[in-house]
């Protein structure tokens, strides 16, 4: 019979693993607050319509990608493949439009069926940044520079760049549909059956093609900025301000887009060469028109999403976690003093470890393979004086300790 094994694109997140996804998560989040962003969760799975209704009918991920199951009353449920549906959808039905700006931290798994390849899984997990209920251009600029600043903390913004474009408003976004449609129609025999499908009805999502034969044809299409409005034009040149005010550095790239509806403006992401294929590591934009899609008011948003897993493969200077003490017992009355002393210590907020058996020798070479900071050795004639042996594991030294002064000989460690 074989082993048991994870299912495929799913893995076991070990402690050595989690330690460097919790440091991803815990420096968003200290940063996030720094910038007003508040935390919250929403379920990990939501009605279908909440996604089918976002990200489009057409989307890859809503047809192809979508882990969905049925509901024991017939509903049509989803394994959220991305945050920003769930809390739009959030924001509607707790009736928060009398809170905007709302500005939000999320984290967790995400679900999507794809082909399993390094930094990107079926069970995969991110951090979420939303804003929403701000049409200022200020927004987009916080927003990112939110994003730079976790990557400069995490020692990974010197090996990003930021590619930024904008994708204009919905006259703007009209025009340029219409521009494309036109011209793709001039190659239906050579398009593929999946932008095929979405000339009339999402044709920005050619643009994104992974098909030869589409990006050639890609690489001569008109170009967005030829279509802008002067309004546009003007927020975003109003956002290249305040990056350039901040010093922000980044790149225009004006293939970048968002091919659903609902999205406008400023598009943009974070991207490294240090990950092959898989380079984005934060991506977002401006979406106006997600709320009103969902069946609320008309309300703007701007956000993006990280990618924990590849942000923790990208990740310097990783923390370690805390060094505890080591108790070593020698002999049944010592066992029963160790226990009681280590129960005090924990509850006084110091990490320590007890073997639950083993003798000195063996005791101490697990002490010294959890890399613990100092070894705190009680036996009969310690006992007798009520002592300890007080062993500085780094300094190599050691010295008897009443027990009445050992809180003092902890605080006195490097």
């Amino acid at each position: 019979m074989s082993l048991p094994q994870p299912v495929r694109g799913t893995h076991d997140l070990l402690p050595e693993d989690f330690r460097r996804h919790a440091h991803v998560r815990n420096t968003a989040r200290d940063i996030a607050a720094r910038f007003g962003y508040a935390e919250m969760a929403t379920p990990i799975f939501e009605f279908t319509e909440v996604f089918a209704r976002t990200m489009g009918e057409t989307s890859d991920v809503v047809s192809k990608e979508m882990y969905s199951f049925e509901g024991r009353s017939g509903e049509s449920m989803t394994l959220r493949p991305e945050y920003t549906a769930g809390i739009c959808r959030s924001f509607i039905s707790n009736g928060l439009q009398q809170n905007v700006p709302f500005k939000v931290f999320a984290n967790g798994p995400m679900f999507r069926y794809e082909r399993p390849q390094k930094g990107r899984q079926r069970q995969f997990h991110q951090i979420d940044i939303e804003c929403i209920g701000a049409a200022e251009a200020k927004a987009d600029v916080e927003v990112i520079a939110l994003g730079a600043a976790i990557l400069k903390e995490l020692g990974v913004l010197d090996s990003c760049s930021l590619q930024l474009n904008t994708l204009g408003d919905r006259e703007s976004r009209q025009a340029y549909r219409d521009a494309l449609v036109e011209y793709f129609s001039d190659f239906k025999d050579k398009l593929s059956e999946d932008s095929l499908a979405r000339l009339h009805r999402n044709p920005l999502r050619i643009l994104d093609s992974k098909d030869k034969g589409d990006q050639a044809l890609v690489a001569n299409a008109p170009i967005f900025t030829d279509y802008l409005n002067d309004y546009s034009t003007e927020f975003f040149a109003e956002v290249l301000e305040g990056l350039d005010m901040l010093g922000i550095g980044y790149e225009l790239n004006r293939r970048l887009v968002r091919g659903l509806d609902y999205y406008t403006h400023t598009a943009f992401e974070f991207v490294t060469t240090e990950l092959g294929s898989q380079g984005a590591v934060i991506a977002g934009g401006r979406y106006d028109g997600l709320i009103e899609a969902l069946g609320g008011k008309p309300t703007p948003g701007i956000g993006w999403a990280g990618g924990i897993e590849r942000l923790a493969l990208l990740a310097r200077d990783i923390p370690e976690g805390p060094r505890p003490v080591a108790i070593v017992p020698v002999g049944a009355e010592a066992e029963a003093v160790a226990l009681k002393l280590a129960h005090e210590l924990r509850l006084e907020g110091i990490s320590v470890e007890m073997a639950f058996k083993g003798n000195v020798g063996k005791r101490m070479k697990r002490a010294n393979k959890l890399n613990a900071r100092a070894a705190i050795l009680i036996g009969e004639d310690e006992l007798v004086r009520n002592a300890c042996t007080f062993r500085d594991l780094d300094q190599g030294t050691q010295e008897e300790v009443p027990l009445s002064s050992l809180r003092a000989a902890l605080s006195n460690l490097g």
